[in-house]
This record gives C-alpha cells, structure tokens and sequence, in this order.
C-alpha cells in the first residue's frame, strides 16, 4: 500500500475553467439540484406507491416494474448524455433534463391509463440520465480538477440527505393533497429549483480534459473493451446489487427472525447514519491508498457485512454490522465517482462513466426485489443473505485485475495503482 499524491501537472487545468468562486458555485448549486433531483424523481415514489396502487386499481408490482423501467431508460440514455458532457459540459443537459422531468411528473400523476403512466416513467427517466449522480460527478471532476475529491464528496454528503428531506415532505403532501397533487406539487419545486439553478449555477467555459504530460490517450472504445474496464464494471455491479439488495431486504429478513419492526427500522436508519460517516472517511483513504487496494476493500467489507446481517443475532452486533455496511455503501459510492479518473483520466470521463452507470444501474433496479426471490427460492432471507454476499466476494475478486498495465495507465495512475 502506497501514499497516494496528486499530480501538480493537473493544476494548471484549473485556469482555462473556473476561478474558486466559480467552482464553489457550481459545488453549492449541484448540492441543491441533484438532492432536488433525487428527492422528487427517486424517493417520492416509494412513500406514494401504495396509495397510487389503491386508487388506481393498479398493482404494486406493475407500477414498481414503470419505475424500475425509468432507471433503465436512464442507463442506456446515460451513455449519449456522457458523450454530450465530455465534449460541451453540463450546463445545458442538465437544464434541459430538469425541463423534461416537470411533464413527465405531470403525465404520471394525469395518467388516464397504464401505458401513459409507463410513458411518464420513460420520460421521467431520461431526465433521471440528464439530473442525477452521473453528470454532476462530471461536472466536478472537470472543472475541480485535482481538487475533484472533496468537491465528490460534498456532493455525495449533499445529496445523501434526499431521502431524509423529501420522504417525510412527500408523505405530508400526500396526507393534505392525495398522491397525485403531491406529483404536481414535487413537479412544481422541482422545475422553480433546477431549472434555474442548473442554467445559472453552471455557467461558465468548459476545461479540457486534463492530459498530463507523457499520458497516452487511449481511444474510449479500446478502454471499454479492455480487461480491465470489464473487470471494474463487473465488480462495482455486483457490489453495489448485493448492497441494494441488502438494505431493502433487511428490515424484512431482521422481522422473520424475531427482531420487532421498530428494532429493525432502527437498525436500517444507524446503516444510514453509517454510509454518511464513510463518504467522510473517503479523502482521508484517497490519500493512503491506492485505487487497487481502496476498491478490493470496500467490496470485501460490503461481502463480509452483507454475510453477518445474515447470521448474526445479537441485536447490538447487527447494529455494528449495519453501521460498517453502510459505511461501505458510502465509500462505494466515490469509488464509482473516481475509479475513471483513477484509471484513464478524465479526457472521456462522460463517456465512460455512462457505458459503467448501465449495468450498474440494472443492479440497482434488480437488487431489491432479486433479494426477496432468492429469498423465496432458498426458503428465507438468511440464505439469501449469503448468496448477497457471494456475489460481492465475486466482485471482491474481480476489483484485484480492475486497474490497467503501466503501458495503458496514466502516469497518475501508475502511481497509485496499489
């Protein structure tokens, strides 16, 4: 393991963008856009479902498949919108995809039938593509340059707090308005905030892509059919399914082994509690390790956790385990965030960021209800735990050959490989 140390040719970078003001504004504006974002497009909808199940005679399952449907449409939309940034900047995506996402609630909530309802969710879902992590972690890296580390954190702190803020606003406009004018109303605050904030926060010229001296450039193409590029999506995907899986499954699996619902409900929130504080420990392990070493770890912790959720009893070592495991869900989400740059730079960081954010988008979409069936195929959630936890130690494995050849490596890279 190696101290990791930034590269001072990337500082000069930093002068063909944004001065400190202009950085601080597009961190402050993004903290409030993609939180807003979150909040309205991904966390109003499950406090809303049941209700929008029992008046519309729809099942629950049918309009959680709409939803699910609308991740998948922004993973596969995510790959031209990353093309999009790395060669124009976010300003007007972004702003445009906050215009879009303001009638795709609106047909949700109006829906006269299913397919419009499901046409709400793609529409919504192609604005999820142009608001939400993917593109505001572009924006950082660019313009913060060798300062991108703390600018993600920030951003992932921010916005870690979009189910906090808006399950309980939504569940109170739901009990004064019903969930279809809480919809409109979510709409409404929506558009007032991004709209604007994206077109006025994100103004400003567009860096080039750092290229430090002696880096060789490597078509995105050939970087996405490599090996190591493979590896990486792989490894982050079945992390990051055995963790949704977990999560949303565990309140469940805690209940069918005795724990009462309040219990359980606690022990979900400390998890919470503990994703905040490993998204804060994250600089400090960018800084003592190297991007091989930190990826392996984050991983294994996420496999070991999602084992002992599984076959502990104790109430206070479930309490840890969740703590631990919810640190690790943190951290993974920066190492999402950075393991590009980490490894090609950011001179085609849209771009692959977008082609990684599918099949780890699909893991986020399958990975609850994927939890519950194997659950149900293996007689409980305790196995089903286990199998969780196999996967991510796939994925354990797969982390260790994520990082490319010194030929095919930065020079920054090659630095920090381990």
């Amino acid at each position: 393991m190696t101290c990791k140390t930034e590269p001072m040719a990337l500082a000069p970078a930093l002068t063909d963008g944004l001065d400190r003001a202009g950085r601080r504004r597009v961190l402050v504006t993004l903290c409030t856009t993609v939180t807003v974002s979150y909040g309205v497009l991904y966390y109003a909808f499950p406090v809303l479902v049941t209700d929008m199940s029992a008046e519309t005679g729809w099942s629950r399952s049918t309009l959680t498949a709409a939803f699910s449907g609308a991740l998948l449409v922004a993973a596969m939309v995510g790959i031209p919108v990353g093309r999009w940034l790395d060669r124009w900047g976010p300003r007007w995506i972004m702003t445009v995809g906050s215009a879009l996402a303001v009638p795709a609630l609106l047909l949700v909530a109006a829906a006269p039938n299913l397919a419009a309802f499901v046409l709400g969710w793609a529409l919504a879902g192609v604005a999820m593509a142009a608001t939400f992590y993917p593109p505001a972690f572009t924006a950082i890296t660019r313009w913060h340059g060798h300062r991108r580390v703390r600018g993600l954190t920030v951003l992932t702190l921010a916005a870690g707090f979009a189910s906090t803020i808006f399950a309980p606003v939504t569940a109170f406009l739901l009990d004064h308005l019903g969930w279809q004018r809480a919809y409109v109303t979510l709409a409404a605050l929506l558009g007032v905030v991004t709209i604007a904030g994206h077109w006025w926060g994100l103004r400003g010229p567009w860096p080039p892509a750092e290229r430090p001296p002696g880096a060789v450039v490597q078509h995105p193409t050939r970087i996405a059919r490599s090996l190591p590029f493979a590896a990486l999506v792989t490894a982050v995907a079945l992390g990051t399914f055995a963790a949704f899986a977990a999560v949303v499954n565990l309140v469940p699996m805690l209940v069918e082994r005795g724990v009462d619902t309040g219990t359980a409900a606690l022990i979900l929130g400390i998890g919470g509690a503990g994703q905040v504080a490993g998204r804060l420990a994250y600089p400090a392990l960018d800084r003592r390790t190297g991007v091989r070493t930190r990826t392996v770890v984050i991983i294994a912790v996420t496999a070991v956790t999602t084992a002992l959720l599984g076959v502990l009893t104790s109430v206070l070592a479930l309490i840890v385990a969740a703590v631990v495991a919810g640190m690790a869900r943190g951290l993974k989400t920066l190492v999402h965030a950075t393991s590009i740059t980490d490894r090609w730079g950011t001179v085609h960081y849209g771009r692959l960021t977008g082609l990684m954010n599918m099949p780890i988008s699909l893991a986020v979409a399958l990975g609850p209800w994927a939890g519950s069936a194997i659950a149900g195929v293996l007689g409980g959630y305790p196995a089903a735990f286990l199998v969780l936890a196999g996967c991510a130690l796939v994925g354990t494995g797969l982390a260790a050959i994520s990082v490319p050849s010194q030929r095919m490596a930065t020079p920054s890279t090659q630095r920090s490989a381990d």
